[in-house]
């Protein structure tokens, strides 16, 4: 089942063309992850495909219904957005901000906060023991994981996440791409813009390249991440260990 689709889609800002024809599909239980260079459209594709802005040309399709006709109470129970940068969190109990993703089904404050997929969320995060604590007062990989606890929490079939692991160290980035992969046992699709290559290269089910804000190549990530494709598209050499990627020298 194909929960999004993109299909040639373009967005010029001024005289430059941010994302050119890009095209992506997202099928129930996959993950695919985004990858490519900073400044290679990744983020910009992302709020497109998350419906934040409308396209330039192109198609775009969530659950089989075009996009600019699906209302934004429904796609916020259909799709749920984790942004790159969360920005500083407000004062409010973590739990209770966790709580905010049951908006789009219409529960609000206690109901909300007292909801099973918010004790879900807190749980699989690990940010039960935390459910207290201001959210202003996490650090940047405690704010990552109730971000990604907030969209759990909605229980969307689609999520889209940028960058969700770039302020976490390397025990808490395993768990949250191994709890990517077991929100697929659930049906759910996945988007996840990633710089981390091993991750992306063990926990996705297919990867796309984007440069210069083009789709350059898509598929198994032994496919896209050629050899001549990390020199010409990221400049480096690289070593395989385990079918892992492992970026290894600079080659430009």
């Amino acid at each position: 089942m194909i929960l999004l689709q993109a299909r040639d889609v373009s967005l010029r800002r001024g005289d430059r063309a941010v994302v050119s024809a890009a095209s992506l599909t997202l099928a129930k239980g996959r993950v695919i992850g985004l990858i490519g260079p900073n400044g290679a459209g990744k983020s910009t594709f992302m709020r497109l495909l998350a419906g934040l802005e409308p396209p330039d040309c192109g198609d775009i399709r969530l659950l089989d219904r075009g996009m600019g006709q699906v209302p934004p109470a429904l796609r916020a129970r259909q799709l749920a957005f984790i942004a790159q940068d969360g920005g500083t969190p407000p004062p409010m109990p973590v739990r209770a901000l966790v709580a905010l993703g049951r908006l789009p089904h219409g529960q609000v404050n206690d109901h909300a906060a007292r909801h099973p997929a918010v004790d879900h969320a807190l749980g699989v995060t690990g940010l039960l023991n935390l459910h207290t604590r201001p959210a202003s007062h996490l650090s940047g990989g405690e704010r990552a994981r109730m971000h990604l606890a907030r969209a759990l929490a909605t229980d969307t079939p689609v999520i889209l996440a940028d960058e969700p692991i770039a302020a976490l160290d390397p025990a808490h980035a395993l768990s949250m791409m191994q709890l990517f992969r077991q929100q697929t046992g659930q049906g759910k699709g996945i988007v996840i813009v990633l710089h981390d290559l091993v991750l992306a290269t063990r926990f996705c089910d297919e990867l796309v390249l984007m440069d210069d804000g083009a789709v350059i190549r898509h598929g198994p990530a032994m496919q896209v991440l050629d050899d001549d494709i990390m020199r010409t598209v990221y400049g480096v050499t690289v070593r395989r260990v385990e079918n892992a990627v492992l970026p290894w020298t600079l080659c430009r």
